[in-house]
């Protein structure tokens, strides 16, 4: 068997935001392949099985009817003003422009032929701008040049993980005609919507206007395009709302207002009726999948009405599901595997993305009449042909009163009369989870001689609520259990050197990092990755800070609380700390802010243990998971030879 390779990579194949043509015949996705020239990513629209090539990266928007898509290509005219959106013909593969726009849109919902609902960026000290002409953008596209070295900052979050500065920037709703063309905007200019719903010539928002401070609640609205009007259909600020459907005609939130546990909170759902919020017994998982993974790159679908019947992703301990829910919200779980991102609906059968513990990102068929599940898609079937997969191992152990599930890959040609490093591999969230999806950096590490361990620790997801509320308890259950699990690794595992042990983590497993070196000194070396140290600094430095800081560390006021905040901020316990530690920060990440890796690598540098920090510019918080293909590479060749250098 060959070895996998860091630069497997770049062979992967990421399929993106499937959808079933209106008359459910077809569906259509984008696919991304890594353009190793260009040191980015090209996406290329297929329909069925079939691609639709383009010399630009095209991407699918969705159905414009049975036979057409809206797509969006490249723009490669930097100085253009305009952004064009095509329709692509399936039949003839014939494409044609059929909207011109300032605006640069996200999301399309078709009325009917002549109508869309949009989703738009905007900028609130210029709303209208989509209404200006080509000239009158030209110039204030050459004054917006002039201010480029400036930034004025007035509201937080200023700015967003992803998207730069984002001070005064918001999302639009706008109602399209074709003929004659108009365009409309629906929304104020400080309105942030959130989940959007059209049905009956109507469409139903939620979100929440601001102009210094984002708030963490929502309302819900109604816009009728034949009167142009709207109205508040739930106008108190307190609640957050994740979903709008329609059951039997009924309107349906899912929601939360986080009283009992914090922001994190599972979504409960509820029935709107005049402007009151009705409960209904709803599960508690989280409704979407959030499997920690280094594999996937777009997402699509996560919840599908048809029929009066809610389809949606499910977390569950070390698995996804879909699962059918009816208008009282009974469950009827259809399907699992390690890992499903998302899905769409047909007449007779369900088509969704998913991966295996041996196989990368694939589509499969789960049909309605013999409920089995097939495979329909082999993109990355000659990426790992012939290369050892390690195959998790689970194992179960119990810590803080509880079982708990982990796993371990042995590594590449295992001998159990030898000597082995280990690796132990850390997720972030917190609420997120592992499950024996293939896992891109564990394997690479397999293959190069290392046990890998992972596991689902006290605020992980996939088992409630209260198993994931760790607030006010960072460093302390989770950072036990992280212990308990290794103890319980190396007693099942006698071939692992307990002098040859290595960590990782990124973000919260960042965090987790920072905290392991100041309290043991049981790793021969770590790698801290986007992490947190210093939580008074990251509560007014985050795009999430003002709020989730206080809210995970179980305080009201950061500043008045300031001891609780410094009490579990790695930071304050880097006296204790030893091990020789890499960290990787990217100077574009604003969700644990660059600072945050900086302070602990100074902090460990002065007191003379041995430390490294890459920095890579241009990139954000998502650098393991869709940053340049190089950087990417880059990033896991550090961690990979940190670990070699102090363990072979």
């Amino acid at each position: 068997m060959k070895n996998i390779k860091i630069e497997d990579l770049l062979k992967f194949r990421f399929i993106e935001n499937l959808s079933f043509s209106p008359d459910e015949k077809k569906y259509a996705f984008q696919m991304a392949s890594i353009d190793k020239e260009k040191d980015s990513y090209f996406r290329t629209v297929y329909v069925n099985k079939k691609a639709y090539p383009s010399d630009k990266s095209t991407s699918f928007m969705g159905w414009y009817d049975d036979r057409q898509l809206i797509i969006a290509e490249e723009n490669k005219n930097k100085k253009a003003v305009f952004n064009k959106y095509s329709l692509l013909d399936v039949e003839s593969g014939k494409r044609k422009v059929f909207l011109t726009t300032a605006l640069n849109i996200s999301k399309f919902e078709v009325l009917d032929a002549n109508t869309l609902v949009l989703r738009a960026g905007i900028d609130a000290n210029d709303p209208d701008l989509y209404k200006d002409s080509k000239e009158k953008l030209e110039k204030k596209k050459t004054e917006l040049k002039k201010e480029a070295d400036y930034e004025v900052l007035d509201e937080i979050p200023y700015w967003f993980n992803g998207a730069g500065f984002t001070n005064k920037k918001r999302q639009a709703l706008f109602v399209c005609t074709l003929k004659p063309f108009t365009m409309e905007r629906i929304t104020d200019p400080y309105f942030s919507p959130g989940p959007v719903k059209v049905k009956d010539k109507k469409i139903y928002f939620s979100g929440n206007s601001y102009k210094t401070k984002r708030p963490l609640f929502d309302k819900v609205y109604v816009y009728d395009i034949a009167t142009k009007t709207t109205e508040a259909l739930y106008d108190k600020e307190d609640f957050n709302i994740n979903a709008i459907e329609f059951l039997n005609d009924e309107l349906y939130i899912a929601g939360t207002d986080g009283k009992q546990y914090g922001i994190n909170e599972t979504s409960k759902f509820y029935i709107l009726k005049d402007k009151e919020l009705k409960p209904l017994k709803s599960p508690d998982r989280s409704l979407y999948d959030s499997v920690a993974t280094d594999v996937l790159l777009g997402s699509g679908k996560g919840s599908v009405v048809k029929d009066d019947q809610l389809f949606t992703l499910a977390s569950e301990k070390d698995h996804v599901e879909i699962w059918q829910l009816d208008k009282n919200i009974k469950i009827k779980k259809l399907l699992s595997m390690p890992l499903i991102n998302f899905f769409d609906v047909g007449k007779d059968r369900i088509i969704f993305s998913a991966c295996d513990e041996d196989k990368l990102q694939e589509l499969y068929e789960y049909s309605f009449k013999n409920k089995k599940i097939r495979q329909i898609s082999s993109f990355n079937k000659n990426v790992l042909k012939d290369r050892y997969v390690a195959k998790p191992q689970e194992l179960k152990y119990k810590s803080n009163g509880v079982e708990l599930n982990g796993w371990v890959l042995l590594p590449k040609d295992y001998d159990k009369k030898k000597k082995y490093p280990a690796v132990l591999d850390v997720h972030g969230g917190p609420r997120a989870m592992y499950t024996k999806a293939y896992f891109h950096e564990m394997q690479v590490w397999a293959n190069r001689g290392y046990f890998v361990m992972f596991t689902n620790i006290h605020g992980s997801d996939g088992r409630g609520d209260e198993f994931a509320d760790i607030r006010g308890k960072y460093g302390y259950v989770d950072f036990e259990d992280l212990m308990n699990f290794v103890d319980a690794v190396l007693t099942k595992y006698p071939a692992i050197d307990k002098d040859r042990l290595c960590e990782t983590g990124g973000s919260y497993g960042g965090f987790m990092t920072n905290w392991i070196i100041g309290h043991t000194d049981r790793f021969c070396c770590t790698a801290s990755q986007r992490s947190i140290a210093n939580w008074p600094g990251f509560t007014y430095l985050s795009d999430i800070g003002f709020y989730f800081a206080t809210d995970q560390n179980g305080i009201s006021d950061p500043i008045k609380d300031y001891d609780k905040l410094w009490e579990h901020s790695p930071l304050k316990y880097v006296d204790n700390a030893k091990t020789p530690t890499l960290f990787i920060h990217s100077d574009q990440d604003y969700r644990c802010p660059l600072p945050e890796g900086m302070q602990m690598m100074q902090a460990l540098c002065e007191r003379g243990v041995e430390t490294r920090l890459v920095l890579f510019h241009g990139e954000n918080h998502e650098l393991s998971r869709s940053g340049k293909p190089s950087h990417r590479i880059r990033r896991l060749k550090e961690i990979s030879e940190w670990f070699d250098k102090h363990c072979f």
